[in-house]
């Protein structure tokens, strides 16, 4: 027996962002294509496996498609169809993140080996870190050599969380990273969220603060590509009694803490602004909205005139007041 997949129906306040913003458009900047013969005007083009999307010549067929015996492209996933020129393809309504190259992704150490880590990065295949991809304590830049393999565990060990970025890409589309920044390396502090890799936007941005409200201090959310997002207490940089603020020293320090495995103290008010910021990006999420600053900004501010967790109603109430707040409403 056949059947067929309708699109959800969203509140009044979400459609019309939908339409406002999506222009039918996707993440990578490619249009959605509707398939004119079987959908009305304005419908969202979900196809499943085995259903055709056209049979006009002029297409090529892409990823997740093939030609059937009747020269028709033929769906081999469920997903939203796309074409770019005359390419049509099909994206997977659930995928794995795909590495690409500059992508910030957090992830966690999951096997050490000789001279690299394996690292998790929600993917199809773990990443590569390798020792000489990384910053040595002291900002000293020089060969590695066999002492710094014997101290390898000192650095990251299993389950140690880390932001890094994507340098290259291997033949079988595993990733390569680095954390030759200051703004790169171990994670503390913090709380881990993850959602779907398609919630979040790619943007020059990916890490920010937001000024925490109810006597909160400063919260640093790093955004991963990937779907992981790092919610932290933002730390304060300590200068010790004789010492300069010159950037080189400051650096020195600052690269001495990245490998420490202690977590600092965080007070109450900040734990809840931190459990608050990812209750926000799950809701965005869940509401099939992007995550960038701006919407996660509004967001917060809708979440502070709500009590309790951000589930269910009251997580499309804070949704639809961040959309009207962005929206100029």
């Amino acid at each position: 027996m056949p059947f067929a997949i309708t699109a959800p129906s969203l509140p009044p306040s979400l459609a019309s962002y939908a339409a406002l913003t999506s222009d039918n458009f996707d993440e990578d900047g490619d249009v959605s294509m509707t398939t004119e013969t079987k959908r009305t005007a304005g419908a969202v083009s979900i196809v499943t496996p085995g259903e055709t999307v056209t049979t006009d010549p002029q297409w090529m067929r892409g990823h997740g498609t093939y030609l059937d015996e009747n020269d028709g492209i033929v769906a081999t996933v469920a997903g939203q169809v796309m074409k770019v020129n005359k390419l049509l393809s099909v994206k997977a309504l659930r995928s794995r993140y795909q590495p690409e190259i500059g992508d910030l992704v957090v992830g966690r150490i999951v096997e050490v080996q000789t001279k690299r880590w394996k690292v998790d990065i929600a993917s199809h295949q773990t990443a590569v870190l390798l020792l000489s991809s990384i910053n040595l304590p002291g900002g000293i830049l020089r060969k590695r050599t066999s002492t710094d393999e014997l101290q390898i565990r000192t650095f990251f060990s299993e389950g140690d969380l880390l932001v890094a970025e994507v340098q290259s890409l291997f033949q079988d589309g595993s990733a390569s990273l680095h954390t030759r920044s200051l703004k790169y390396g171990k994670l503390r502090n913090g709380y881990l969220c993850r959602v779907s890799s398609r919630g979040i936007q790619r943007s020059r941005s990916q890490v920010l603060t937001l000024q925490g409200a109810f006597g909160a201090g400063e919260i640093d959310v790093v955004l991963g590509v990937n779907g992981m997002v790092w919610i932290s207490q933002k730390p304060i940089p300590v200068i010790k009694e004789g010492q300069t603020g010159s950037v080189t020293r400051l650096e020195e320090e600052a690269s001495e803490a990245i490998y420490s495995d202690k977590n600092d103290f965080i007070g109450e008010a900040t734990r809840r602004e931190i459990a608050r910021v990812g209750g926000c990006v799950k809701a965005l999420v869940r509401h099939n909205l992007r995550v960038d600053e701006e919407m996660l900004n509004v967001a917060y501010e809708a979440a502070c005139e709500e009590e309790g967790e951000l589930e269910g109603e009251a997580g499309r109430r804070v949704v639809e007041k961040a959309l009207g707040r962005r929206m100029g409403v």
